[in-house]
Order: structure tokens, then sequence, then C-alpha cells
């Protein structure tokens, strides 16, 4: 394997795509487009994309029979301020799981989970 961006692509599944959709657009400020998938029975809303740009992009994504929810995978959104995402993902119907806090070198993270049940880390240089 060639060396890469070790994430290409993620998904969020949820149960309530509108619910789920409006909560992303309010806290990252931006648009959710839908994505088309022919004689596929899924729902699915994806984040914009610049595939000239370091990091991954991903969709909301709601399939019959798949639970939202944590499971073992927390997925990091990049912002300028993590602490006034978290208080936006408050705002919008989530909850703050871990304050603002430094990762040394790295910066800082908070941990949110949104009106799905799934927890999504949100990551700053300030």
């Amino acid at each position: 394997m060639k060396p890469q961006n070790p994430i290409g692509w993620f998904e969020l599944y949820v149960q309530d795509m509108p619910r789920a959709k409006k909560f992303y657009e309010q806290v990252f400020q931006v648009e959710l487009s839908p994505i088309e998938i022919p004689d596929a029975n899924i729902e699915m809303y994806g984040f914009s994309q610049d595939m000239e740009s370091y990091g991954s992009s991903g969709a909301l994504i709601k399939v019959e029979g798949v639970p939202s929810g944590g499971g073992g995978t927390l997925v990091y959104f990049s912002c300028e301020d993590c602490g006034i995402t978290a208080e936006r993902a408050k705002t919008n119907g989530g909850n703050i799981h871990q304050e603002k806090m430094q990762v040394g070198e790295y910066g800082y993270i908070c941990l949110v989970i949104d009106t799905e049940g799934n927890m999504i880390g949100l990551h700053s240089l300030s």
C-alpha cells in the first residue's frame, strides 16, 4: 500500500435523517447534499469534498435495520475552535461529553453526542 491518508470515507448511521441533517448543518455551518445510489434502499447526505485537500469526506446514512449510536469508532471533525463548535452542537440538540481539552502539541478536542446517539470528536489547533 502506498502512503496516503488512512481514512478515505466515513458514514454516520442515523435513524431520523431530517433531524440528523439539520444537526450537522447547524453545528458545522455547512450544507449536506443528497447522494443517490441507484437500486439501493438507503438515504444519504454527504459533506462537501475537495479531492485536492488533506483529509476525507463522508455522509450521514440511513439504512433500514442498521442502528445508530456508539460502536467503537470515533470520527473527528476539524474546526476553527472545537469549543465553539461543541456549544453549537449543544444548542442544536446534542450533548457535550468532553469539554474542550488540550491534547499536547496536537491542539484541542471536544467529544459530543449527536441527535442520533453517535459520539463524534471535534479537533482544533486553538
